[in-house]
């Protein structure tokens, strides 16, 4: 009995420690969320929004299409002034006038000229006439053997030859009157007459100064339409339509916002630059907007 007590206490031992062990563990508590499994499908990712039109801003110089500095068309001395700055006039009005005296003269004589070089082509022709007259009588005399054929000849040759001098005083003529027309071109340009209606923005004369051909007289320009004209990189060709609207706007005239259009795109692009030209018209009232301002074109190209 004794050997058996010793294996049953120990058995005994073996199997309470067994029952503590296998006992069920607390799990702790936590906020985290729960571990996602392993095979879940990915979240699709945010794709980015690009916009249709993106705005580029250009700067540049308000032009007109009529302005140009006037210069003397031939040598004289400023006889009279009509208008000064900053005058506004019409296409055609007299600006102010060169000394003619001199080509005034030369013209009276070169049409007096023409007259009388008239007068003899119409002596000449009268005297065809009765050249021609005594040709046809000689014809009939010899018909009828009244003359000999020396006369007949004499009188034929003389009337073709009196053809002949018509024609030379008429190209004579010819001469004298484009001499005369040549004489009234320079009197012309005595006449210093405004190419089209605008403002005269500058005087560069004064009565009794002598000019030479060339040296400029007066500044003219028009006051609209307002136009600028600025260049984009060859990349934007094809991104700017015509018609399309833009805003222009100018440091010098604080809060101020014109509307435009592009006017005119250019048809090809510069090699040596890589860019072409846009030109912009204002299309609502100027404002304080002048040409010769600088200022700014807003532009939507489309990407």
């Amino acid at each position: 009995m004794r050997s058996l007590i010793g294996p049953i206490v120990f058995a005994a031992v073996l199997v309470a420690a067994g029952c503590r062990d296998s006992k069920p563990a607390t799990p702790p508590v936590t906020n985290a969320a729960p571990a996602p499994a392993l095979h879940s499908a990915p979240a699709p990712a945010a794709e980015p929004v690009e916009t249709a039109d993106t705005a580029i801003t250009v700067s540049g110089p308000i032009i007109v299409e009529h302005q140009v500095e006037m210069t003397a068309q031939r040598d004289g001395v400023v006889q009279k002034i009509f208008f000064d700055a900053p005058a506004r006039v019409r296409a055609g009005t007299l600006l102010a006038n060169l000394d003619d005296r001199q080509i005034s003269a030369n013209l009276a004589a070169a049409r007096a000229k023409c007259r009388s070089i008239a007068a003899d082509v119409k002596n000449w022709e009268s005297e065809a006439e009765v050249l021609q007259a005594d040709y046809v009588r000689a014809q009939r005399l010899w018909d009828l053997g009244l003359t000999s054929e020396e006369q007949l000849q004499h009188a034929k040759y003389k009337a073709e030859s009196d053809q002949w001098d018509i024609k030379r005083v008429t190209e004579t003529l010819n001469t004298a009157q484009e001499e005369q027309h040549s004489l009234e071109l320079e009197l012309e340009k005595t006449k210093i007459i405004a190419p089209f209606g605008g403002l005269i923005a500058r005087r560069y004369v004064r009565e009794g100064q002598n000019v030479l051909k060339g040296d400029r007289l007066f500044w003219v320009t028009a006051e609209a339409p307002l136009l600028m004209r600025f260049t984009l990189p060859e990349r934007l060709f094809g991104q700017v339509r015509r018609g399309q609207a833009v805003e222009v706007s100018s440091a010098n005239a604080p809060g101020q916002k014109h509307s435009g259009r592009v006017k005119e795109i250019g048809p090809v692009v510069d090699p040596s630059s890589g860019t072409f030209e846009v030109l912009v018209e204002l299309m609502d009232d100027r404002g304080d907007l002048r040409p010769g301002m600088t200022a700014n074109v807003r532009l939507a190209t489309r990407r």
